[in-house]
């Protein structure tokens, strides 16, 4: 019995926090299409000419309730550079993610994303070998990354800028992402590595 009242209770929990999310994005002028379910209150952050675009059926999971593994954050959204562009496809799931946009984060459809992931398109700042002490006042321009339809990405996982992640591929927990990942493949590690073509 304690057991239907905590998910009854926990069911108004996320259609409450939909509804608020879903008038936050209205007023920042976010794009939702049709039944996006916001579980938890997300961070959503743009600049007036940014643009977030969030596809129909997509789930952002920010709620620990119910979820396999320990979220340490909710889930965060920010596109804070001019013109910038983060568009998440149809029928995602995405749990306690960080998606970072300097420039263009594309993700497809049936794009599943477990916790505690990181998906950033730039540095903070460029590299300035020839003049470190000036490093701190510099800021990275970004390189687009698209993640294809279909794509599985583990817990912990860390994409950086300017890589693209074929169809159907499935990256492996705590693997840093920082070259393209072919289609139908499974890839881990830190370098990483390629474990098993798929394609073939």
């Amino acid at each position: 019995m304690i057991v239907t009242i905590i998910k009854i209770i926990n069911k108004l929990y996320n259609i409450f926090t939909t509804l608020i999310m879903y008038l936050y994005c209205g007023l920042i002028n976010i794009k939702l299409e049709s039944q996006v379910l916001f579980k938890g209150i997300c961070s959503i952050q743009k600049v007036h000419s940014a643009r977030i675009e969030i596809g129909k059926n997509t789930v952002l999971n920010s709620n620990n309730y119910g979820y396999h593994l320990n979220m340490f954050a909710k889930c965060k959204l920010l596109a804070d550079r001019p013109n910038a562009l983060i568009k998440i496809g149809d029928n995602c799931r995405i749990h306690a993610t960080c998606i970072h946009a300097f420039k263009e984060i594309i993700i497809g459809n049936r794009v599943l994303i477990a916790a505690n992931t990181q998906i950033i398109d730039g540095n903070g700042h460029q590299l300035r070998m020839h003049d470190p002490e000036n490093r701190i006042h510099t800021a990275d321009n970004g390189k687009p990354i698209q993640i294809g339809d279909d794509v599985w990405i583990g817990t912990n996982v860390l994409i950086l800028g300017g890589v693209t992640i074929g169809k159907g591929a499935v990256i492996a927990a705590n693997t840093l992402v920082n070259k393209d990942v072919l289609p139908h493949t499974l890839v881990g590690g830190n370098p990483m590595t390629l474990l098993k073509d798929y394609s073939k």
